[in-house]
């Protein structure tokens, strides 16, 4: 389903589409629709529309959520607590122990509705797989998990090597370049397939530049990004 939403800032907008919405602002796709810049003459303001997964049975089970104030990470003892945790833990290491990898799963940090999950293995790369996609396959099975367990408000987050911090990165740095190139050119550029979060990081660092604009294609959970040279208006 699609919503659209307005505020002063693109910030601002994505936060009133959070609490109206019930969902984490990464568990949905923004699509800037409009920005006004501040002028003598008119309040600067940003339009969006925001695309949640209502649509999508494998997600939903576990992206609907309540929005909290409180994101105070907690970088804590990594052995698991409770049961919660431990049956968690124990699930993840044994469906990659069954794909034939050896693996260490061990708690990264403690936020609050958020659990960050480490992955140590030997097999990283394979793991983490083409753009990531087999750790968000493996993401995704343990949300799954842990609705089944009850807790479908706890967010799990798999990574292994940085790699989560390294593809924002690199995607920052395609935005800017795809950026430059579109801005030369003046042709619309589409770049790879990829998940809401990371669409979300692409709109949301070329949002600034004034005579680009970008958009979301395509339908399922990955989608591309077009890149557009709108000019100076």
């Amino acid at each position: 389903m699609t919503y659209e939403y307005e505020g002063k800032t693109e910030k601002e907008a994505i936060e009133i589409a959070a609490n109206e919405l019930g969902l984490e602002k990464d568990q949905f796709d923004v699509e800037i629709l409009e920005t006004q810049k501040n002028s003598i003459f008119k309040k600067g303001y940003v339009k969006i529309r925001v695309h949640t997964f209502d649509d999508e049975k494998q997600a939903s089970s576990f992206e609907k959520k309540n929005v909290t104030e409180n994101h105070t990470r907690i970088v804590a003892d990594p052995l698991p607590q409770g049961e919660f945790e431990q049956k968690l833990i124990e699930f993840i290491t044994s469906m990659i122990e069954k794909m034939g990898y050896d693996v260490k799963v061990a708690v990264a940090y403690r936020e609050e509705k958020k659990l960050g999950i480490k992955l140590e293995s030997s097999h990283s790369s394979i793991l983490i797989g083409r753009k990531g996609k087999n750790l968000d396959a493996l993401q995704l099975l343990a949300n799954i998990y842990a609705g089944r367990l009850g807790h479908e408000e706890v967010r799990v987050i798999l990574d292994t090597e940085n790699y989560r911090i390294r593809r924002e990165e690199t995607l920052v740095r395609l935005a800017y370049t795809t950026a430059d190139k579109v801005r030369s050119s003046h042709n619309s550029i589409l770049l790879e397939p990829m998940n809401p979060f990371e669409r979300r990081l692409i709109h949301t660092t070329l949002n600034d530049i004034p005579d680009v604009e970008t958009k979301s294609e395509g339908e399922g959970v990955y989608k591309q990004v077009r890149v557009l040279y709108k000019g100076i208006r």
